[in-house]
C-alpha cells in the first residue's frame, strides 16, 4: 500500500498562536475522501501528535476532527508564554513543520 505525505494531501498546513499560553494547528482538506482517509489513518490521532511533536497529552488542550470544514485541529500549550525570553517563535507560525512529512497509508 503506498503512502503519501500529509504536505502533499492537505490544502492547508498552519499553526498560529491561541493566546498567549497557546498555539493551535489546522490541517484543511479539498475533499471529504482525503480527509477521511486520513481520518481513518489515526496519523493525525491525539496519541500521534504527541508522539509527532514529542510531547505528552497533558499539552494538548483541545483535539478536534470538524466534518463541516474537512479539518483536523489541535492547540497545545506552550512551555512558555509567547514573547518571553527564550521563545523562538512569537506568533506560533512556525510550528507546523513536524506535521508535513507525515506519512499517509494510502
Amino acid at each position: 500500500m503506498a503512502t503519501e505525505r500529509l504536505f502533499g494531501l492537505a490544502k492547508t498546513i498552519r499553526s498560529k498562536n491561541a493566546g498567549v499560553d497557546q498555539i493551535t494547528f489546522d490541517v484543511v482538506f479539498r475533499d471529504r475522501a482525503t480527509y477521511e482517509r486520513v481520518l481513518r489513518s489515526k496519523v493525525l490521532s491525539k496519541e500521534a501528535v504527541c508522539r509527532i511533536f514529542r510531547i505528552a497529552p497533558e499539552r494538548i488542550t483541545d483535539h478536534v476532527e470538524f466534518d463541516p470544514a474537512l479539518a483536523i485541529k489541535f492547540t497545545i500549550r506552550r512551555l512558555a508564554p509567547s514573547g518571553s525570553p527564550g521563545d523562538a517563535d512569537m506568533f506560533g507560525s512556525q510550528q507546523y513543520g513536524p506535521l508535513l512529512d507525515v506519512e499517509v497509508p494510502g
